[in-house]
C-alpha cells in the first residue's frame, strides 16, 4: 500500500461513509492516496449486550466509555510503521494548521480515537501519542473532530488537489490568513476588483497580495501577527 492509512476507532462508523463522497477528498481516497478504515469498539464487546460504556467510579452523571472493547480494538488495527495514534478530546492541543501538514508528510498511517457519551476510561489516554481538540467546545462525540483532520490531512497529501501551489498561498500555511481573491465581473452592485489586480503587472498584484495578508492577519487574528512577527525576529 502506498497511500496514507487512516484507521478510526468509532461506535458511530456510518458517520464516516459520505467521506467517500466528498470532492477532492472522495477522490482521493478512490485513487488510493489514502485508505480509509473504521472499528466499531463494540464490535469487541465480550458481553452478550456488546456493553461499552458503565457508569463512572465515584459517581457522577452520564457514561464512561470501557478501556477494554477501545484496547481490543486498537490492538486489532494493522501495524504500519511510522504511526501516530491521534485521541479527539476537548482537553487536547488545539488542531492547527502545522499539526495536519506534520501529519500528511511524516506517516504512513494515523489511528484516530473518537470518545462517547460522558467521557472516556482515563487509561485509554495511554493508547494516544497526542490529543486533539478543535476548539474550547464540547461535542457529543469525537467524530465530527475525526472528520475534520482527515480532511485536512488528506487535502495535503500529493494528488489529491489539482494545484498544488494553492496550499501554499492558503490561510495559516506560512503564518498568516490568506488575501482577498475576486473572479469576474470586474463590478458588481458597485463592489469593484482592486484595480491593481487587472493592472498586469506581477510585482504589483505580489506586493498588495503580501500587504493584505498583513492587514488581515493584524485585524482579524492579532494573536497569529503577534506570533508571525516573532518569527521574523528569529
Amino acid at each position: 500500500m502506498s497511500g496514507l492509512r487512516i484507521d478510526v476507532v468509532t461506535l458511530v462508523p456510518e458517520a464516516f461513509a459520505p467521506l467517500a463522497g466528498l470532492g477532492v477528498i472522495g477522490r482521493a481516497f478512490a485513487a488510493g492516496i489514502a485508505e480509509l478504515h473504521t472499528h466499531n469498539p463494540r464490535d469487541f464487546a465480550t458481553d452478550r449486550y456488546r456493553k461499552v460504556d458503565d457508569e463512572p467510579y465515584g459517581g457522577g452523571a452520564g457514561m464512561v466509555l470501557k478501556p477494554e472493547p477501545v484496547f481490543a480494538a486498537v490492538e486489532a488495527i494493522p501495524l504500519l510503521s511510522p504511526r501516530r495514534t491521534l485521541l479527539m478530546t476537548p482537553q487536547g492541543r488545539p488542531l492547527q494548521q502545522a499539526d495536519l501538514q506534520r501529519w500528511a508528510e511524516g506517516h504512513r498511517q494515523l489511528v484516530l480515537l473518537c470518545g462517547h457519551y460522558e467521557g472516556f476510561d482515563e487509561r485509554i489516554r495511554s493508547l494516544a501519542d497526542e490529543e486533539v481538540s478543535l476548539g474550547d467546545f464540547v461535542l457529543t462525540g469525537g467524530e465530527l473532530p475525526a472528520m475534520a483532520i482527515i480532511n485536512g490531512v488528506v487535502r495535503l497529501l500529493p494528488g489529491t488537489v489539482g494545484t498544488p501551489d494553492s496550499l501554499v498561498q492558503e490561510s495559516h500555511s506560512a503564518g498568516l490568513l490568506e488575501h482577498p481573491h475576486y473572479t469576474r465581473p470586474a463590478l458588481f452592485r458597485g463592489m469593484a476588483v482592486p484595480e491593481v489586480l487587472r493592472s498586469g503587472d506581477h510585482g504589483a498584484i505580489a506586493r498588495w497580495r503580501a500587504e493584505q495578508q498583513h492587514q488581515r492577519t493584524r485585524e482579524r487574528r492579532p494573536d497569529l501577527w503577534t506570533a508571525w512577527q516573532a518569527l521574523q525576529a528569529d
